[in-house]
């Protein structure tokens, strides 16, 4: 059974999702995500679209064409966020320290559980998660 969305009175089908993030320096941050994440992009169109497959979650890496520069040149800061959820939090600051790009911040504690956030070369937000209860696992 494929999922259904829903709002209100429209109704469509879903049959993925995922969160795309526009970048000038495109082959940059293509290299960011694939030494972060340890793996290559699954779709990858030379210098136009990159596509990490991800747990539950497709990222994808695009550069805005020329007629869409301007949208994406002069927009403020996003107040969307990356949030990767994962094993070991001092693990992950040392992986993103060693990349490059150590968190600027401390470790907050959280209701549910240790988060850092960090940024990637373009400046958007990610949020390291470690869940209290996914400790060691």
């Amino acid at each position: 059974m494929q999922p259904v969305c829903s709002w209100r009175f429209m109704l469509f089908q879903c049959t993925d999702a995922l969160v795309t993030f526009a970048s000038f320096e495109f082959e940059r941050l293509v290299s960011f995500y694939t030494d972060l994440l340890n793996q290559k992009p699954e779709h990858i169109i030379s210098n136009v679209y990159a596509e990490f497959q991800l747990p539950s979650l497709k990222l994808g890496i695009f550069k805005p064409k020329p007629t869409h520069y301007l949208e994406f040149e002069y927009s403020t800061k996003s107040k969307i966020s990356l949030c990767l959820e994962v094993r070991n939090l001092e693990d992950a600051i040392a992986h993103l320290t060693a990349l490059g790009y150590p968190p600027p911040g401390e470790i907050i504690i959280a209701s549910h559980g240790r988060e850092i956030y960090a940024y990637d070369p373009d400046g958007n937000r990610l949020i390291l998660h470690q869940s209290e209860f996914k400790k060691g696992v």
